[in-house]
């Protein structure tokens, strides 16, 4: 028989039941940090399965507004849409990027539209668009200019911004864009638009089947993006990038990819104590799919496990393709 005297203090006690674990738990993931991740193409009535993505599609806008739908009915806040252009409309400079009529700003006035209390948040950058699937203007020696890249990723903002988009989100990674953009938009009185800066964005190998379901992998061949993005390596440069966007007027200041730098994510939070986002990218979804697929996880405990983890390092937003999965599932558990 144990003594009283040992042990003094047993962590287990409020372990044991259902009622005590709830009682005690720290972090509490709910739909309301969700943001569904959704790729958009041209014509009608289209929904073609993404082979890296398991489960993903490229929609039409028609069969995006089916999704959008299914996102308001599990409370989901706010979509994120990602174009998947037609090859002829790619060029060098990636014009088409800027054009008012064009795929994302059409999805926008869409989506807009038929759901108004839905967020929608909208990609700047140029990758999808260019020929050479580089996320700006290149020059000769094939390394991409910051200020004129800025200038066109200004014009894709606004682009989306008269459309009606919620969140417009600077992905490039140029110095000083955030800035340039917020100047922009308020200029043009879109002082309610909102950034999501992709603070710090890494030159990751988990964005294969995003690039693929977006059509830039092809131009881009084997070039890295290790000019612009921040070298997996550093940590404290993610500070100095955070501290800058958020000096040019971020209101949400992201990390991408998730699982990888948690360590980021929570610095970053910790020191600056605004709206801070993560994007569990493709790579990541990929393998959670490969991995239930294989019959080695549970896919369902193993996504709420990773968003929880988010949570739990200072995420306040977790952009996913997980996203309507998990709201399932949190459904079903009250959150």
């Amino acid at each position: 028989m144990p003594t009283s005297a040992f042990p003094a203090f047993r962590a287990r006690r409020l372990r044991r039941d259902d009622f005590s674990r709830r009682l005690a738990r720290q972090t509490v993931l709910t739909r309301n940090d969700l943001v569904q991740g959704l790729f958009v193409c041209e014509g009608v009535n289209v929904r073609t399965p993404i082979k890296g993505l398991p489960g993903m599609f490229q929609t039409s806008i028609d069969q995006l507004l089916v999704d959008a739908q299914t996102c308001v009915d599990l409370r989901i806040p706010m979509i994120a849409i990602f174009p998947a252009i037609p090859s002829a409309q790619k060029t060098a400079d990636g014009a088409e990027a800027t054009n008012a009529d064009g795929l994302i700003p059409r999805a926008v006035r869409a989506l807009k539209a038929r759901f108004p209390q839905l967020g929608v948040m909208t990609d700047c950058a140029l990758d999808p668009y260019t020929t050479h699937g580089q996320d700006g203007l290149i020059d000769a020696t094939g390394y991409v200019v910051n200020d004129e890249t800025i200038a066109l990723i200004v014009q894709q903002a606004l682009a989306h911004a008269r459309a009606g988009a919620d969140f417009v989100a600077p992905s490039e990674m140029m110095d000083g864009r955030i800035g340039r953009v917020r100047a922009a938009l308020d200029a043009e009185g879109f002082i309610h638009t909102r950034i999501m800066a992709y603070t710090a964005k890494y030159a990751s190998a988990f964005y294969g089947p995003y690039r693929e379901a977006v059509g830039s992998a092809t131009g881009l061949g084997k070039v890295e993006k290790l000019q612009y993005f921040l070298d997996p390596a550093n940590s404290d440069e993610a500070l100095l990038e955070a501290e800058l966007d958020l000096s040019e007027g971020a209101d949400f200041i992201m990390v991408k990819p998730g699982l990888p730098y948690l360590d980021i994510l929570q610095r970053i939070k910790q020191k600056f104590q605004r709206p801070t986002a993560v994007y569990q990218v493709s790579g990541e979804y990929a393998m959670i799919k490969a991995a239930a697929a294989a019959g080695v996880l549970d896919e369902t405990k193993a996504i709420l496990e990773t968003l929880t983890a988010f949570k739990r390092a200072g995420a306040d937003a977790i952009i996913t393709y997980f996203a309507m999965d998990a709201a399932r599932a949190l459904e079903k558990q009250g959150f």
